[in-house]
């Protein structure tokens, strides 16, 4: 399975930015995985929300095929411990498709993306930066794919 994460701006943090390609690299030895960078929308000091999500709209749903299967990370979506995240990316799976999870710019999702979306999952309920939500994830599909596999990583 294709797995694929994309994400509005670059990670601004060196030393995140260092940890999130760690991770990336240890999960293409489970699958193939991706990060697409989007640009930042520019010059939006005086946009308004919804025109700076409606212009972030336009550049994910570029990025996406029609058979993808969409995740958001979204404060309101499902909430997963490990061991069920790993459980889920395996059904996922099954499905032979790519996998997209989608974390968007600092007010969230258009209503356009939303409608594209087959699921949502959060990482808690807490706040994190986009930057620390990117580690975040991408060091949860590792910890996923070692359950899975059997390997040590994890420790209940």
């Amino acid at each position: 399975m294709r797995t694929a994460l994309i994400v509005i701006g670059k990670t601004a943090n060196k030393h995140l930015s260092a940890l999130i390609n760690d991770y990336s690299e240890r999960i293409n030895h489970y699958m193939p995985f991706e990060i697409t960078y989007l640009p930042e929308v520019k010059k939006c000091g005086n946009m308004p929300e919804e025109q700076q999500k409606e212009k972030e709209a336009d550049l994910i749903l570029k990025n996406l095929n029609t058979t993808d299967n969409i995740i958001l990370l979204d404060e309101h979506g499902i909430n997963l411990t490990s061991i069920e995240l790993s459980k889920w990316l395996n059904k996922k799976k099954q499905s032979g498709r790519k996998l997209v999870f989608i974390i968007g710019g600092p007010y969230g999702f258009s209503e356009r993306v939303y409608k594209r979306t087959n699921e949502k999952i959060s990482l808690s309920s807490l706040t994190f930066s986009h930057d620390m939500a990117r580690l975040l994830l991408c060091e949860q599909i590792y910890r996923a794919s070692t359950i899975l596999k059997g390997e040590s990583y994890h420790h209940e």
